[in-house]
């Protein structure tokens, strides 16, 4: 599987497959809008999907600003998750923003959420913080983590264009 996915950027034509990712993923997922405005009036953001062929297999998303990378959202379909293919992707994005200019990233998760606390910890980023109520469907907590970006992460960067 892995030497036929492909890491591009988002297009509008993603936009369905990428909300029916969103509902699988999310309690409160994005909505279409908020995909169509990020993608046409958001000059920080920076949205990309893994594709096998013509399916997206998941997507992920982040704003540049200065040096800095924040990760908006990252998600796998369903049926492809326990494959390493989070990784594959926040390694993506990594790379993509060294590729850009960010010498940091940041993102924010879920404090019940483990699972993906532990992947974002196997990639470097640590701990720095509470977000107090963040998630809107049951006001639980966020945890705040940040990472320090490779600059050589850049020179291996793969197939997303800006």
């Amino acid at each position: 599987m892995n030497d036929k996915i492909e890491f591009r950027s988002m297009t509008l034509a993603d936009i369905d497959a990428i909300v029916e990712i969103e509902r699988e993923a999310f309690t409160a997922p994005w909505t279409p809008e908020a995909f169509h405005n990020e993608l046409t009036q958001n000059l920080f953001a920076k949205y990309m999907v893994m594709a096998k062929g013509d399916e997206v297999l998941g997507y992920g998303g982040m704003w540049l600003i200065v040096d800095e990378a924040h990760v908006t959202n990252i998600a796998v379909r369903e049926a492809y998750r326990g494959k390493g293919l989070g990784e594959r992707l926040l390694r993506e994005l990594m790379r993509t923003a060294a590729w850009l200019g960010a010498a940091r990233m940041t993102l924010e998760v879920r404090v019940s959420n483990e699972r993906a606390q532990r992947l974002y910890r196997k990639l470097g980023f640590g701990p720095a913080g509470l977000r107090p109520g963040y998630y809107s469907d049951n006001n639980e907590d966020a945890l705040i983590m940040w990472a320090d970006l490779d600059p050589s992460l850049g020179r291996e960067r793969g197939g997303m264009s800006s």
